[in-house]
């Protein structure tokens, strides 16, 4: 019950990619299973997560608004997903995978991109753990929520992947109240 309350409490009214959630394990993160789907997606090296999305989300707005080979127009969906590959060390730049979902009418068959930097993407079907708080997220909120999830994790014994990791944000720089970001640390993969 608290989940589809939260849902529509975030609700954007955009597409979403769909998932299966478990029962939350604690009151402070989810775990849930994303299925296969397609993104439009392209990555950028920079030191500065804040700057990396600004430029990722510029090039993927331009191919929603048309520019790609079949010349239409995409409609927005939600999140915006960021697969965050941390680098070597605290002075080195980090790789950063900015992707939009590919709404439902277009998974058979994305348009291809025009810009050499922009590509579609298929992502398998994966299982985060995911955390969610509000307000207007900057790369310091950011990292303070994903210490907090590693920890809640780490409380619970649950095993997880340190990196990459995604971050999530779901709303509109113009939208004040109720906004939604998320941060999502991957189920470590079963051994068969």
């Amino acid at each position: 019950m608290l989940k589809t309350m939260k849902q529509v409490l975030f609700s954007t009214g955009l597409q979403q990619p769909k998932y299966s959630g478990e029962d939350k394990q604690a009151s402070d993160y989810e775990k849930r299973t994303y299925e296969a789907t397609q993104w439009v997606s392209t990555c950028v090296t920079d030191m500065q997560m804040d700057a990396a999305l600004s430029t990722g989300f510029r090039r993927l707005f331009s191919y929603i608004q048309g520019s790609n080979h079949s010349k239409v127009k995409v409609e927005m969906t939600t999140p915006v997903s960021c697969l965050v590959e941390p680098g070597a060390g605290p002075a080195c730049e980090s790789q950063f995978t900015v992707s939009f979902y590919v709404p439902e009418e277009h998974q058979e068959n994305p348009p291809q991109p025009k810009d050499p930097l922009v590509f579609v993407e298929h992502r398998k079907e994966f299982t985060a753990y995911v955390r969610t708080f509000g307000g207007f997220a900057n790369e310091a909120m950011r990292r303070e929520e994903l210490l907090k999830l590693v920890e809640s994790l780490k409380r619970d014994g649950v095993e997880h992947v340190d990196q990459p990791f995604y971050i999530a944000g779901y709303d509109s720089p113009f939208k004040l109240t109720n906004r939604r970001n998320e941060v999502w640390i991957l189920q470590k993969p079963l051994v068969k």
